[in-house]
Protein backbone atom coordinates (compact mmCIF):
# COMPACT_ATOMS: atom_id res chain seq x y z
CA UNK A 1 0.00 0.00 0.00
CA UNK A 2 1.40 3.31 -0.50
CA UNK A 3 -1.40 5.67 1.73
CA UNK A 4 -0.89 6.33 5.10
CA UNK A 5 -3.36 4.60 7.00
CA UNK A 6 -3.04 7.91 10.16
CA UNK A 7 -3.67 10.33 6.98
CA UNK A 8 -6.35 8.68 5.85
CA UNK A 9 -8.26 7.70 8.98
CA UNK A 10 -7.82 11.91 9.62
CA UNK A 11 -9.38 12.24 6.37
CA UNK A 12 -12.43 9.46 6.53
CA UNK A 13 -12.90 11.31 10.50
CA UNK A 14 -12.89 14.87 8.50
CA UNK A 15 -15.71 13.58 5.90
CA UNK A 16 -18.23 12.10 8.54
CA UNK A 17 -17.67 15.11 10.92
CA UNK A 18 -19.65 17.16 7.69
CA UNK A 19 -22.66 14.94 7.70
CA UNK A 20 -25.48 15.92 8.81
CA UNK A 21 -27.37 12.65 10.17
CA UNK A 22 -26.06 11.81 13.80
CA UNK A 23 -26.23 7.92 12.54
CA UNK A 24 -23.91 8.18 9.99
CA UNK A 25 -21.36 9.56 12.83
CA UNK A 26 -21.64 5.86 14.67
CA UNK A 27 -20.42 2.68 13.40
CA UNK A 28 -23.52 0.65 12.37
CA UNK A 29 -24.03 -2.60 12.86
CA UNK A 30 -25.48 -4.48 9.82
CA UNK A 31 -28.70 -5.08 11.27
CA UNK A 32 -29.02 -1.37 12.18
CA UNK A 33 -28.23 -0.10 8.46
CA UNK A 34 -30.86 -2.52 6.89
CA UNK A 35 -33.39 -1.86 9.14
CA UNK A 36 -32.92 1.69 8.55
CA UNK A 37 -33.02 1.57 4.58
CA UNK A 38 -36.13 -0.49 5.05
CA UNK A 39 -38.04 1.74 7.08
CA UNK A 40 -37.34 4.80 4.62
CA UNK A 41 -37.94 2.50 1.74
CA UNK A 42 -34.86 2.08 0.38
CA UNK A 43 -34.33 -1.54 0.80
CA UNK A 44 -36.67 -4.77 0.43
CA UNK A 45 -35.69 -6.30 3.40
CA UNK A 46 -35.12 -5.16 7.22
CA UNK A 47 -32.73 -8.19 8.29
CA UNK A 48 -30.33 -9.69 6.38
CA UNK A 49 -30.59 -13.29 5.22
CA UNK A 50 -29.78 -15.16 7.81
CA UNK A 51 -26.14 -16.99 7.92
CA UNK A 52 -27.50 -20.33 8.02
CA UNK A 53 -30.08 -20.06 5.04
CA UNK A 54 -27.26 -17.62 2.94
CA UNK A 55 -24.63 -20.87 3.76
CA UNK A 56 -27.41 -23.99 2.36
CA UNK A 57 -28.78 -21.51 -0.60
CA UNK A 58 -24.56 -20.75 -1.53
CA UNK A 59 -23.49 -24.37 -1.79
CA UNK A 60 -26.22 -25.60 -3.53
CA UNK A 61 -25.52 -23.12 -6.15
CA UNK A 62 -21.61 -23.41 -5.91
CA UNK A 63 -22.55 -26.88 -7.16
CA UNK A 64 -24.76 -25.71 -10.07
CA UNK A 65 -21.80 -22.99 -10.99
CA UNK A 66 -19.72 -26.80 -11.17
CA UNK A 67 -22.07 -28.25 -13.69
CA UNK A 68 -22.43 -24.98 -15.67
CA UNK A 69 -18.32 -24.68 -16.01
CA UNK A 70 -17.94 -28.55 -17.32
CA UNK A 71 -20.65 -27.73 -19.60
CA UNK A 72 -18.92 -24.56 -20.97
CA UNK A 73 -15.57 -26.10 -21.14
CA UNK A 74 -17.09 -29.15 -23.07
CA UNK A 75 -19.01 -27.19 -25.55
CA UNK A 76 -16.33 -24.79 -25.86
CA UNK A 77 -18.88 -21.26 -24.54
CA UNK A 78 -16.61 -18.05 -23.68
CA UNK A 79 -18.17 -16.10 -20.97
CA UNK A 80 -17.60 -12.56 -20.08
CA UNK A 81 -19.12 -11.47 -16.65
CA UNK A 82 -18.97 -7.71 -15.70
CA UNK A 83 -19.33 -6.13 -12.39
CA UNK A 84 -19.68 -2.67 -11.92
CA UNK A 85 -20.48 -0.15 -9.12
CA UNK A 86 -20.18 2.10 -6.42
CA UNK A 87 -17.18 1.71 -4.03
CA UNK A 88 -17.78 -0.94 -1.40
CA UNK A 89 -20.67 -1.92 -3.44
CA UNK A 90 -19.82 -5.58 -2.70
CA UNK A 91 -18.45 -6.64 -5.81
CA UNK A 92 -15.47 -7.82 -5.32
CA UNK A 93 -17.27 -10.23 -2.41
CA UNK A 94 -19.36 -11.71 -5.22
CA UNK A 95 -16.83 -12.48 -7.69
CA UNK A 96 -14.98 -14.24 -4.95
CA UNK A 97 -18.48 -16.76 -4.46
CA UNK A 98 -18.70 -16.82 -8.00
CA UNK A 99 -15.21 -18.35 -8.20
CA UNK A 100 -14.44 -19.98 -5.06
CA UNK A 101 -14.84 -23.46 -6.40
CA UNK A 102 -14.43 -23.10 -9.91
CA UNK A 103 -11.42 -24.82 -11.95
CA UNK A 104 -8.95 -21.85 -12.16
CA UNK A 105 -8.04 -22.89 -15.34
CA UNK A 106 -10.97 -22.07 -17.03
CA UNK A 107 -12.45 -19.20 -14.55
CA UNK A 108 -10.42 -16.06 -14.21
CA UNK A 109 -10.61 -12.83 -12.58
CA UNK A 110 -9.69 -9.54 -14.45
CA UNK A 111 -8.65 -6.27 -12.06
CA UNK A 112 -6.70 -4.13 -14.01
CA UNK A 113 -5.01 -0.99 -12.34
CA UNK A 114 -4.63 2.27 -13.88
CA UNK A 115 -3.57 2.09 -17.50
CA UNK A 116 0.24 2.58 -17.78
CA UNK A 117 2.17 5.08 -20.16
CA UNK A 118 2.31 2.81 -23.39
CA UNK A 119 -1.34 1.44 -22.63
CA UNK A 120 -2.84 5.61 -22.21
CA UNK A 121 -1.83 5.32 -25.66
CA UNK A 122 -3.74 2.84 -27.25
CA UNK A 123 -6.91 2.53 -28.15
CA UNK A 124 -9.39 2.38 -24.96
CA UNK A 125 -10.75 -1.07 -25.29
CA UNK A 126 -7.39 -2.65 -26.48
CA UNK A 127 -5.94 -3.86 -22.50
CA UNK A 128 -9.34 -5.03 -21.92
CA UNK A 129 -9.41 -7.38 -25.26
CA UNK A 130 -6.46 -9.40 -23.95
CA UNK A 131 -8.06 -10.65 -21.36
CA UNK A 132 -10.99 -11.18 -23.50
CA UNK A 133 -12.02 -15.77 -22.78
CA UNK A 134 -10.87 -18.39 -25.01
CA UNK A 135 -12.76 -21.35 -25.81
CA UNK A 136 -14.19 -23.24 -22.67
CA UNK A 137 -13.48 -20.02 -20.27
CA UNK A 138 -15.39 -17.77 -17.68
CA UNK A 139 -13.67 -14.11 -17.59
CA UNK A 140 -15.11 -11.87 -14.23
CA UNK A 141 -14.31 -8.04 -14.57
CA UNK A 142 -13.63 -6.57 -11.69
CA UNK A 143 -14.48 -3.01 -12.93
CA UNK A 144 -14.28 -3.10 -16.53
CA UNK A 145 -13.55 -0.88 -19.56
CA UNK A 146 -16.78 1.12 -17.88
CA UNK A 147 -14.41 3.12 -15.44
CA UNK A 148 -14.28 5.39 -18.43
CA UNK A 149 -17.61 6.16 -17.71
CA UNK A 150 -17.75 6.43 -14.10
CA UNK A 151 -14.50 7.14 -12.10
CA UNK A 152 -12.61 8.85 -15.20
CA UNK A 153 -15.67 11.07 -15.89
CA UNK A 154 -16.14 11.68 -12.37
CA UNK A 155 -12.46 12.51 -11.67
CA UNK A 156 -11.60 14.10 -14.60
CA UNK A 157 -9.69 11.33 -15.64
CA UNK A 158 -10.71 11.79 -19.53
CA UNK A 159 -12.02 14.73 -21.83
CA UNK A 160 -15.43 15.24 -22.77
CA UNK A 161 -14.94 13.88 -26.11
CA UNK A 162 -13.17 11.10 -25.29
CA UNK A 163 -16.20 10.33 -23.04
CA UNK A 164 -18.77 10.81 -26.23
CA UNK A 165 -16.47 8.47 -28.00
CA UNK A 166 -16.85 5.55 -25.52
CA UNK A 167 -20.65 6.53 -24.92
CA UNK A 168 -21.28 5.43 -28.75
CA UNK A 169 -18.09 2.62 -29.29
CA UNK A 170 -19.08 0.43 -26.32
CA UNK A 171 -22.48 -0.62 -26.96
CA UNK A 172 -20.72 -1.39 -30.45
CA UNK A 173 -17.97 -3.23 -29.27
CA UNK A 174 -20.45 -5.13 -27.12
CA UNK A 175 -22.68 -6.25 -29.76
CA UNK A 176 -19.26 -7.74 -31.64
CA UNK A 177 -18.51 -9.40 -28.57
CA UNK A 178 -21.67 -11.24 -28.31
CA UNK A 179 -22.16 -11.85 -32.54
CA UNK A 180 -18.45 -13.46 -31.86
CA UNK A 181 -20.44 -15.95 -29.79
CA UNK A 182 -19.29 -14.66 -26.48
CA UNK A 183 -22.01 -14.43 -23.65
CA UNK A 184 -21.97 -11.41 -21.89
CA UNK A 185 -23.43 -10.11 -18.75
CA UNK A 186 -23.17 -7.18 -17.13
CA UNK A 187 -24.19 -6.54 -12.81
CA UNK A 188 -24.58 -3.41 -11.32
CA UNK A 189 -24.29 -3.75 -8.06
CA UNK A 190 -26.50 -0.90 -6.23
CA UNK A 191 -25.72 0.36 -2.66
CA UNK A 192 -27.07 2.95 -0.73
CA UNK A 193 -25.03 5.96 0.67
CA UNK A 194 -25.31 5.15 4.27
CA UNK A 195 -24.59 1.08 3.62
CA UNK A 196 -21.49 2.48 1.70
CA UNK A 197 -20.47 4.67 4.65
CA UNK A 198 -20.84 2.14 7.13
CA UNK A 199 -18.82 -0.38 5.06
CA UNK A 200 -15.60 2.35 4.87
CA UNK A 201 -16.36 2.51 8.82
CA UNK A 202 -15.66 -0.94 8.45
CA UNK A 203 -13.07 -0.97 6.73
CA UNK A 204 -10.80 2.09 8.73
CA UNK A 205 -11.04 -0.01 11.59
CA UNK A 206 -10.25 -3.81 10.51
CA UNK A 207 -7.03 -3.84 10.05
CA UNK A 208 -7.19 -7.04 7.77
CA UNK A 209 -9.69 -4.64 5.43
CA UNK A 210 -7.76 -1.37 5.51
CA UNK A 211 -5.96 -2.07 2.26
CA UNK A 212 -9.64 -2.08 0.49
CA UNK A 213 -10.05 1.87 1.64
CA UNK A 214 -7.71 4.34 0.06
CA UNK A 215 -7.74 8.59 -0.71
CA UNK A 216 -9.88 8.26 -3.83
CA UNK A 217 -12.92 6.05 -2.14
CA UNK A 218 -13.15 8.86 0.27
CA UNK A 219 -12.84 11.22 -1.88
CA UNK A 220 -15.91 9.66 -4.48
CA UNK A 221 -17.90 10.02 -1.31
CA UNK A 222 -17.90 14.17 -1.70
CA UNK A 223 -18.82 12.85 -4.99
CA UNK A 224 -22.01 10.80 -4.60
CA UNK A 225 -24.29 12.91 -6.73
CA UNK A 226 -21.90 13.07 -9.54
CA UNK A 227 -21.26 9.38 -9.74
CA UNK A 228 -25.28 9.31 -9.72
CA UNK A 229 -25.53 11.31 -12.73
CA UNK A 230 -22.35 8.98 -14.23
CA UNK A 231 -24.46 6.25 -13.36
CA UNK A 232 -27.76 7.44 -15.00
CA UNK A 233 -25.81 8.73 -18.31
CA UNK A 234 -23.89 5.38 -18.66
CA UNK A 235 -27.14 3.25 -18.73
CA UNK A 236 -28.90 5.52 -21.23
CA UNK A 237 -25.94 4.86 -23.75
CA UNK A 238 -25.18 1.41 -23.30
CA UNK A 239 -28.17 -0.40 -21.64
CA UNK A 240 -29.27 -2.38 -24.61
CA UNK A 241 -31.58 -5.00 -25.70
CA UNK A 242 -29.19 -7.37 -26.48
CA UNK A 243 -26.71 -6.22 -23.76
CA UNK A 244 -28.40 -5.35 -20.74
CA UNK A 245 -27.69 -4.12 -17.42
CA UNK A 246 -28.75 -6.01 -14.25
CA UNK A 247 -28.68 -4.33 -10.97
CA UNK A 248 -28.46 -6.38 -7.67
CA UNK A 249 -29.25 -3.84 -4.89
CA UNK A 250 -26.59 -5.26 -2.28
CA UNK A 251 -27.18 -3.57 0.89
CA UNK A 252 -27.28 -7.39 2.31
CA UNK A 253 -24.51 -8.97 0.79
CA UNK A 254 -25.90 -12.31 1.53
CA UNK A 255 -29.12 -11.49 -0.81
CA UNK A 256 -27.37 -10.24 -3.23
CA UNK A 257 -24.39 -12.96 -3.78
CA UNK A 258 -26.96 -15.56 -3.53
CA UNK A 259 -28.93 -13.68 -6.36
CA UNK A 260 -26.66 -12.50 -8.66
CA UNK A 261 -25.71 -16.38 -8.66
CA UNK A 262 -28.90 -17.69 -9.32
CA UNK A 263 -29.43 -15.16 -12.04
CA UNK A 264 -26.44 -16.22 -13.95
CA UNK A 265 -27.08 -19.67 -13.70
CA UNK A 266 -30.74 -18.84 -15.09
CA UNK A 267 -29.08 -17.56 -18.49
CA UNK A 268 -27.87 -21.10 -19.24
CA UNK A 269 -28.99 -24.53 -20.23
CA UNK A 270 -26.88 -27.27 -18.67
CA UNK A 271 -26.55 -31.10 -18.10
CA UNK A 272 -28.40 -31.81 -14.86
CA UNK A 273 -29.56 -27.99 -13.97
CA UNK A 274 -31.37 -27.79 -11.04
CA UNK A 275 -34.30 -25.88 -12.39
CA UNK A 276 -36.20 -24.99 -9.42
CA UNK A 277 -33.79 -23.81 -7.37
CA UNK A 278 -32.84 -21.70 -9.93
CA UNK A 279 -36.31 -20.33 -10.45
CA UNK A 280 -36.50 -18.23 -7.34
CA UNK A 281 -34.55 -15.69 -8.34
CA UNK A 282 -35.89 -12.47 -6.11
CA UNK A 283 -36.90 -9.70 -8.24
CA UNK A 284 -36.91 -7.52 -5.15
CA UNK A 285 -33.11 -7.74 -4.85
CA UNK A 286 -31.88 -8.31 -8.49
CA UNK A 287 -33.40 -6.69 -11.53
Amino acid sequence: MHENHTELETLFNAYTQKLEQQESQELLSVSESLAMLHKNGQYPYEKRLPKKAYEDALLLLQIELLKLQRHIVQTNQRVVVVCEGRDAAGKGGAIKRFTQYLNPRHARVVALAKPNEQESTQWYFQRYVNHLPSAGEIIFFDRSWYNRAGVERVMGFCTQAELQQFYQQAPEFEYMLTQSGVKLIKYWFSVSRLEQLRRFHDRMRNPLKKWKLSPMDLESLDKWNSYTEAKQAMFTHTDRRATPWTVVRSNDKRRARIESIRYFLAQFEYPGKDNALIAKIDRRVID
